[in-house]
Formats: structure tokens, C-alpha cells, sequence
């Protein structure tokens, strides 16, 4: 009975090794490679598979899915004889599982040491600075060697990165202190442009604000020119007028000549008033008006005249008028007007020469004559 349940139980183990080795299931994105005695017999897809029991043999369970791998940063020498220490990234996907299980050991790591080498090749004709600023050109360069030689191995390389570009230490200093160079002499550019912008923009405004006011003044300027231009015009036929006036009065009056000596006399302190004036010269004309006033006054009733001995009040009775024409006298009171205006503006202008003054005389009489018609004075 107890040999019975271990032959019981021995057969039922065999049919579970039997059926372990019979059945398989493979998953999904992956492919069985199948041996049988050692050699290739096929490949298993996804699902539910039967196999020979103790003759076929499931060697390998590839993936084929897309696969990333990151390699260790590996030392890189540039064409500037600089290490820099280079770590990558590849992406690549198995299209052919018999070819990546049989024509190569190990396919990730001959993808490794050949991302390695073709990155040598690749960043040893480059310097620094183009190796730092080529990361395109060095992907396509590793993804172009790197699919071309994994072909054969049933291995596609979609896609290779540099995940890091380490220069030594001291190359980092220097280009930090150059970074910074660059960096302040941008900024001094900026500033500097800042303040030609402001130093245009103030002169402009200057430059509009001048003309502006240069306009302005020049306005002010020619409305005060024509302000005083009117003011002068007006001044001036005022004092036309006023001099017509005076002139006509005069003339209305028909004054003799005892009145112009006196108006003559009354001018002289005005005249002499200006600061101008250090030496007054005294015209000729004055003596005659002083003896034509003292000759009226010596001919007024109740004065005599200059007598030898002690003076005495003679009562001289009414004094006869002379005789004289109106025109005649009427030239002689223009002559002597114009005379004293022509003395008054040479007083008062040393240096200008007065014009000529008509002295209402005929000039066809001698000096010292008595036109016709006149009663010569009195001696």
C-alpha cells in the first residue's frame, strides 16, 4: 500500500515536469528563442506555446521593447588636447532576436564600448568650445556609426544623447571668469548705449526747446518792434501836433520882438542842463536878442534912456509904435523861432551841424539896409 501512494506520487510529479516543460507562456513584447539538442529550432511569440518535452529547450526570453541605457561618464580627449569626461544615453530597440542572440554575446555592452570609441573619434576633431556647443552634431554623428554597426546584431539605435559635458576644474574656472568678462562687458555696452540714447534724446529736447524759444523771442521781438514802432509814430505826430499848435499860436499872437529875446533868454539854463554839455558856447545870435530886449525895454513909456549924470524919471509920454509891415514882421518872428531851434539842438548836440536858418531877410538887401517901407529904428 505505501509502495503504491509513492508510485502514486512519483507520477504525479512526472506529469508536472511534463507539462511544465510542454507548456509555455511567453509575454507580451517579448520573443522565446527555442533550442532543440543545442541547436536553433524557432522562435516563440507571444501567448500560450507547446514544446517537446526534454528535447526543445527555451533558451533565451528577448525584449523587444525600446530599451535606454546610460553609460558611466568616460574621459574624452579634444582636439585641444583638454580631457573632458562625457557620460551618454542611448536608446535602441532588438528587431531581430535570433540575430542579437547569436550574432553577439553581450549587445549592451558592445553598444557601450562602441558609443566609447565613436565618441572618441568623434570629439578628438573638435575643441572645447565646439565640443560644448555641438551636442547636435555629435548625436547624429554616434547615432549614424552606432546603427550602422548594430544593424547586423538585430539592434536599431533610435536615438543617442550626451546627458553631460564635464571640462577639468580649471578649464571650468576660466571659463567662469571669461562668462563673467562677457557678461560685465555687455552690461558696460548696455549702459553705455543707454546713455547715448538719453544724451541724443536730452539734446534733442534741447534742441526743440532752443527753437521754441528762439521763436518765441524772436516774436516777442518783432511784436516790441512794432509796438514801439507805433509808439514812435504816435509820439512823433504827437509832437507834430503840439508843435503845430505852438507854431499857429505863435503865429496868431504875432509876437514882437521883445517876447522871442525873453522866450530866448527863459531856453538858455534849459539848454546848458544836459550832463553832456561841458562847455556851452554862446551863440551870436544871443547878443542880438539882448539888445533888441534892452532897446524895448528902454523904449517902453516911463524909462529913459542911458543918459550922462545922475538918472532922472522923465515922463516921456505915450511911445510911438514903429512902423512896419505885417510880412515883414511876420518873417522876422519865423526867423527868430527857427534860429532859437537850431541853437537849442546844437547846444544840446555839439557835434552835428545845424541847418541852415532862414533869417526871413530879402536877400537882395545888403546887410545893415532898411527895406522899403520899413521906418529905421531909433538910435
Amino acid at each position: 500500500m505505501e509502495i503504491a501512494l509513492i508510485l502514486l506520487a512519483l507520477l504525479v510529479l512526472f506529469v508536472i515536469v511534463l507539462l511544465a516543460k510542454t507548456v509555455r507562456i511567453v509575454p507580451q513584447a517579448r520573443a522565446g528563442i527555442v533550442e532543440r539538442f543545442g541547436k536553433y529550432k524557432g522562435t516563440l511569440p507571444a501567448g500560450l506555446n507547446i514544446l517537446m518535452p526534454f528535447i526543445d529547450r527555451l533558451r533565451y526570453l528577448i525584449d523587444l521593447r525600446e530599451q535606454v541605457v546610460s553609460f558611466p561618464p568616460q574621459p574624452v580627449i579634444t582636439e585641444d588636447n583638454l580631457v573632458v569626461s562625457i557620460d551618454t544615453v542611448i536608446y535602441f530597440q532588438v528587431t531581430d532576436p535570433v540575430a542579437a542572440t547569436y550574432e553577439i554575446a553581450n549587445y549592451i555592452q558592445a553598444i557601450e564600448q562602441l558609443t566609447m570609441t565613436t565618441l572618441r573619434n568623434i570629439v578628438g576633431g573638435m575643441d572645447l568650445e565646439e565640443t560644448l556647443t555641438s551636442r547636435d552634431q555629435i548625436n547624429s554623428g554616434l547615432r549614424g556609426v552606432l546603427d550602422e554597426a548594430t544593424g547586423k546584431w538585430g539592434i536599431r539605435v533610435n536615438r543617442v544623447e550626451l546627458k553631460g559635458i564635464d571640462p577639468p576644474p580649471s578649464i571650468k574656472d576660466s571659463m567662469e571668469k571669461q562668462m563673467r568678462a562677457d557678461r560685465e562687458k555687455r552690461a558696460v555696452i548696455l549702459t553705455a548705449e543707454g546713455q547715448r540714447q538719453a544724451a541724443i534724446l536730452t539734446a534733442e529736447g534741447s534742441k526743440q526747446s532752443s527753437i521754441l524759444n528762439a521763436e518765441g523771442d524772436r516774436e516777442s521781438l518783432i511784436l516790441r518792434a512794432q509796438a514801439d514802432r507805433e509808439s514812435q509814430i504816435l509820439r512823433a505826430q504827437g509832437e507834430g501836433q503840439a508843435i503845430q499848435t505852438v507854431f499857429q499860436a505863435i503865429h496868431d499872437g504875432q509876437p514882437d520882438q521883445s517876447l522871442l529875446a525873453y522866450q530866448y533868454l527863459q531856453m538858455m539854463p534849459k539848454i546848458a542842463e544836459g550832463s553832456a554839455n561841458k562847455v556851452w558856447v554862446i551863440p551870436s545870435e544871443i547878443t542880438k536878442a539882448l539888445e533888441g530886449l534892452g532897446s524895448s525895454i528902454h523904449q517902453v513909456a516911463g524909462i529913459p534912456a542911458k543918459v550922462d549924470g545922475p538918472l532922472k524919471r522923465v515922463d516921456m509920454g505915450p511911445s510911438e509904435p514903429q512902423l512896419s509891415t505885417p510880412d515883414s514882421e511876420l518873417r522876422k518872428t519865423n526867423a527868430a523861432v527857427e534860429a532859437a531851434i537850431a541853437e537849442a539842438e546844437r547846444a544840446a548836440n555839439p557835434g552835428r551841424s545845424a541847418p541852415p536858418v532862414d533869417t526871413g531877410a530879402d536877400p537882395a538887401i545888403a546887410p545893415g539896409e532898411v527895406p522899403p517901407g520899413e521906418v529905421p529904428p531909433a538910435q
